[in-house]
């Protein structure tokens, strides 16, 4: 039965132990702000979702759990609906976190010294994991070229050949929102394989795809079982559950599987829990209209904000998204130091939003902002921009 979903509902997340709202203080220094920054979605967590939890509530042991077997079959089901992609069970398994799932490879798979290539700018946790672990980051720069981000092939044979083990691969990219072409993925890759470098691809933002747009797995691309490929995905931002830690890694070369497998297992880290497992299967069984009617949610309000700044603030570009609720806002004609431009959008906009240096190489001068959230909130929060702005330019 169709069931239309409404996005506008506003929720009041202060005071529920949530990043996004009860850490501003101690993060921007003040609490009059609207948040646009941590990538969760302000909307509720859907039903479906929600109801398969209270109903394993209702049974009052919380004991150690078996992972479900609906639960690899119901990732089985949305990667052959969504992608046409078919899985077997020996190339799936759990892990808590796409985050902590890097960690775990660049673990299990390199050593203390070793370089690990990425693509800046790019989500923090790529920069910041590797030199936690002791290994090296070689930084390909993404280049911004007509309001998008785009690779440069040139430097990256030059920074793969230069003895990196592992590709640490965002695929939908995060901040940029691209999704990356047929020929850019087969291009990477053909190079990853020739200097022997496992590609780490991290498609949490896959099933984000706004409409129109066709996300491609590095995995279904490259089918063969001797590819050096780790996929890993979640219903986390898709269905907004962050909170639950919910992931899997999707690997088809038996030798790179067998071996995460047992490092996992040998640390206990691939147990899961109960709700990771119970909301996973809910969402990717009961998921469709609800993500359907999302994206379509979230591509409004970027064209919102894209229109919006088009007609009022010329200082300030938006880099459209193709995938995600994340907006890579391109704010360098306001001719700002990055961190006077943070301290801009705090203390003028009074907006909370990720600073693009935060993403590092190629993130000065940008600023991230989360579309997540109510229209009206959206409504507020341009508003509020273009005061600030023109009081700045006045």
């Amino acid at each position: 039965m169709f069931r239309q979903y409404s996005f506008d509902t506003p929720i009041n997340r202060a005071g529920s132990n949530c990043i996004k709202y009860d850490r501003i203080q101690k993060d921007f220094g003040t609490k009059d702000l609207i948040p646009m920054w941590v990538a969760d979605m302000d909307f509720r967590t859907p039903d479906f979702i929600m109801s398969a939890i209270r109903k394993r509530c209702e049974h009052e042991v919380l004991g150690y759990p078996l992972r479900p077997e609906g639960w690899f079959k119901s990732i089985h089901a949305w990667l052959q609906k969504r992608y046409a992609w078919n899985i077997t069970a020996q190339e799936v398994g759990f892990v808590p976190g796409i985050v902590s799932g890097m960690a775990f490879i660049i673990q299990c798979f390199t050593k203390p010294g070793d370089k690990i290539l990425i693509q800046t700018p790019v989500y923090p946790p790529f920069i910041h994991l590797p030199p936690k672990n002791n290994r090296k980051v070689v930084i390909n720069p993404l280049k911004y070229e007509n309001g998008q981000l785009e690779i440069d092939f040139e430097d990256f044979e030059t920074k793969a050949s230069n003895g990196c083990k592992i590709f640490l691969l965002c695929s939908p990219h995060n901040p940029g929102g691209r999704i990356w072409t047929k020929e850019e993925l087969l291009r990477m890759a053909e190079i990853c394989k020739r200097h022997d470098i496992i590609i780490v691809s991290d498609e949490i933002h896959a099933d984000l795809s706004l409409p129109g747009q066709k996300h491609y797995p590095l995995g279904l691309l490259l089918k063969n079982s001797s590819e050096q490929i780790i996929t890993l995905m979640a219903p986390s931002k898709t269905f907004n559950i962050p909170g639950l830690s919910s992931s899997f890694f999707l690997i088809q070369n038996p030798y790179l599987y067998t071996k995460f497998s047992y490092f996992l297992d040998s640390a206990e880290l691939s147990n899961g829990n109960i709700f990771a497992f119970i909301a996973a299967q809910a969402a990717y069984e009961n998921g469709e209209i609800w993500l359907e009617q999302l994206t379509q949610y979230l591509q409004e309000n970027i064209n919102y904000v894209d229109d919006f700044v088009k007609k009022n603030i010329p200082q300030i570009k938006v880099c459209k998204p193709q995938a995600s609720f994340l907006i890579w806002l391109d704010c360098r004609e306001m001719g700002m130091s990055p961190v006077n431009l943070h301290h801009f959008f705090i203390t003028k906009a009074k907006l909370g939003l990720n600073p693009g240096y935060s993403f590092g190489p190629g993130g000065e001068g940008f600023m991230r902002m989360n579309v997540g959230c109510t229209r009206k909130t959206i409504y507020q929060a341009m508003n509020q921009l273009k005061t600030a702005i023109d009081e700045l330019f006045s």
